[in-house]
């Protein structure tokens, strides 16, 4: 199997675990690869995700480890023998490779949940306002390239449209909801469209208001995409150094209790709504 030269997060996600499963046994790269009757070099491609794994393999790995738990192995299988080439590979090359990673991993959640204080979520964004952020953002853009950044925005929403569609909450600061980020038409539609997308059953969006006591906020906006198993579950941040995909559980545990608290002190879904449509009339 040809080596990868650039792997997707999701590869490198399922070397990751097939690491943390060998490191919990208590075993060197070398004895996993004496299993398998291969080198240690092959080993570390798999974990590394620069090379595939096939079902079999994954499965021998998983009992050479001790691995009971059934579910989080048959997850694993279904990662390594994934072959879909979705839509987002129309991208690469065009687009940052962290942009199209995460539309894979919103293809595969079971859920997604998103807390922001500055800017709308990105799944509920208008053309518009996504247009007027990315001009913002890279005000020396080419026109072809803005476009593009704005169309694979739009598509990757499909996840919420479909007859399949994911579990979604979102818990928005009233900042967000207030900045301009287009003009006075923009912000209205802007608005409209999360009060539109709430209505639907798999949809929940929650506000904080400005006048929350005792608030300090949540550290940074992120975005939290369950897996088929809890231990499958991911983080994704944006920081200074580029976005960060995180996978460690003892962390995924505290992104977990972090949005729980948040959500908890956040406005109730009916009384969010009515505070959007506060806003808006007053645009």
């Amino acid at each position: 199997m040809a080596r990868r030269k650039e792997p997707t997060a999701r590869q490198q996600r399922l070397g990751t675990e097939l690491r943390k499963l060998r490191e919990a046994a208590g075993l060197k790269g070398r004895e996993a690869a004496a299993m398998l009757g291969t080198d240690s070099a092959q080993v570390s491609q798999i974990e590394f995700g620069t090379a595939g794994v096939s079902e079999e393999r994954v499965r021998r790995l998983a009992a050479h480890y001790a691995c009971r738990d059934t579910e989080l192995t048959d997850a694993l299988v279904a990662m390594a023998t994934d072959r879909t080439r979705g839509w987002w590979e129309e991208y690469r090359g065009h687009l940052p490779t962290s942009f199209l990673d995460l539309s894979e991993l919103e293809h595969h959640a079971s859920y997604r949940w998103d807390v922001d204080f500055l800017h709308v979520p990105g799944l509920l964004q208008t053309e518009a306002y996504a247009r007027a952020l990315f001009s913002y953002m890279n005000p020396d853009f080419p026109e072809d390239d803005l476009e593009r950044w704005v169309e694979h925005r739009m598509r990757r929403k499909a996840i919420l449209d479909s007859t399949d569609a994911t579990p979604y909450r979102a818990v928005i600061h009233e900042a967000a909801l207030r900045i301009r980020v287009g003009d006075r038409a923009a912000a209205r539609a802007q608005l409209t469209r999360i009060l539109e997308l709430s209505e639907a059953d798999h949809i929940i969006v929650r506000v904080i208001p400005f006048d929350l006591d005792g608030f300090a906020g949540a550290g940074s906006s992120m975005v939290y995409a369950g897996g088929p198993v809890p231990q499958l579950d991911t983080v994704v941040r944006d920081g200074p150094h580029g976005t960060v995909f995180v996978d460690a559980e003892a962390q995924l545990g505290r992104f977990r209790t972090l949005f729980r608290r948040v959500e908890t002190v956040s406005l109730e879904p009916a009384r969010s709504r009515d505070f959007i449509e506060r806003l808006a009339k007053e645009l």
